[in-house]
């Protein structure tokens, strides 16, 4: 074997082993979006994560893919191992939709926006800073996603909620914000935890090389800054808990640990293992604000998604900025504006289409029963508790 075959051998190893710990993270999202959801509507979730992840694999590969990158093939490893590790990524954007309008959307109006976001709406803002397009000459820098994938779903979910409107029962006539509990804290802490581990592929493995010392050296670089910038996320979302309520409310640490992993996705080779803690940090804070500030704007968001992963997101796109000697402030706010505007709009207009021409909500004795027994059939916890009458 030739040093070219070794080397092209690595790489395609590295690149689909990676791949596979980002496919991993669906599992993730599953799991944490199953915990923060009422149990009457867990069953429902879980087959929308099973389907989005099908149908975005099944749409991105046959339409996506040609749009985002046209004809280009890669030369350094296999390029449907390439193929494959792009289609994990389309598959997370779509989960942070899904969260975010968990308990009250129809299945069937998620699968149609899940269809045109994974075709088309995603590819076309992808093919600009990752396909060679106009925001990658103008100098924007997006490592692993946090505009690209992460704000890219938030915005998604954020135009979906905007029309959908809050959960019954979640603000009161006078300006009151009633709590709405998930179900299940173990499955939402084990599903941050699987997220956590699997982001190391996601952003490491963004690195698409590793055959020599350098990108070696990048690759380390990248799995330390994760790592340490999920761990500043939890202990500021902690600690600025503890501050305001004077209790550690786990949904915000594990927030915490989701936007310190989102803040260094835009890049997570360039800083010190102590700034990238830094950044994660700041991240933890910044999504406990936006949680509740966002929640006193009475936009229902039940896992927390925006705030973690659109939010964020822009501030991890900024930090940038502040560790990059080849990025500038000017280009990276420009390309997160256009962004975010492409997608918000055309979420925007699809989902009030689908609204005004189906309906995109479920009715209201089926949102109380709840949207297992509703769209599925199924209850996840039948000898525990009845969904009727909740």
């Amino acid at each position: 074997m030739s040093l070219t075959e070794l080397n092209y051998a690595i790489d395609t190893l590295f690149i689909l082993v990676s791949a596979a710990l980002v496919m991993w993270m669906a599992a993730g999202f599953s799991m944490l979006e199953a915990g923060l959801v009422r149990s009457k509507n867990t069953t429902e979730i879980l087959v929308k994560n099973i389907l989005l992840y099908a149908l975005a694999c099944i749409c991105f590969l046959n339409v996506g893919y040609q749009i985002m990158y046209g004809d280009s093939t890669p030369s350094g490893y296999a390029p449907k191992a390439y193929i494959f590790f792009q289609l994990v990524f389309v598959a997370t954007a779509m989960s942070i939709v899904s969260g975010a309008v968990a308990e009250r959307m129809k299945l069937s109006m998620f699968l149609i926006f899940a269809v045109i976001m994974t075709a088309v709406i995603y590819p076309v803002s992808g093919s600009w800073v990752w396909g060679g397009g106009f925001l990658s000459q103008l100098g924007f820098i997006d490592f692993a996603g946090a505009g690209v994938v992460h704000m890219a779903g938030a915005a998604a979910a954020l135009a979906g909620v905007l029309i959908l409107g809050p959960r019954k029962g979640k603000y009161g006539h006078s300006g009151a914000i009633y709590p709405i509990p998930g179900a299940n804290m173990p499955l939402a802490s084990l599903g941050t935890l699987i997220l956590w581990f699997g982001w190391l592929g996601f952003n490491g493995g963004s690195q698409l090389t590793i055959h020599n010392i350098e990108n070696a050296d990048s690759v380390a670089t990248i799995f330390l800054n994760t790592n340490m910038a999920a761990a500043g996320g939890a202990l500021a979302a902690f600690l600025i808990t503890r501050l305001i309520w004077r209790k550690a409310d786990l949904t915000m640490i594990l927030n915490g640990v989701l936007a310190g992993l989102v803040a260094i996705t835009a890049e997570p080779a360039a800083p010190s293992a102590l700034s990238a803690t830094l950044i994660g940090c700041g991240a933890g804070v910044i999504v406990v604000l936006s949680i509740v500030a966002l929640d006193r704007l009475k936009i229902d968001d039940p896992v927390g998604a925006i705030s973690v992963h659109g939010v964020v997101g822009i501030y991890g796109l900024v930090c940038v900025a502040l560790t990059s000697a080849s990025a500038s402030l000017t280009s990276q706010l420009i390309g997160a504006a256009v962004i975010f505007t492409w997608v918000f709009s055309c979420s925007l207009i699809i989902w009030w289409f689908l609204n005004r021409a189906f309906g995109i909500r479920l009715g209201v004795e089926h949102e109380y029963t709840g949207a297992d027994i509703a769209e599925c059939g199924v209850e996840a916890y039948p000898e525990f508790v009845s969904a009727k009458g909740r």
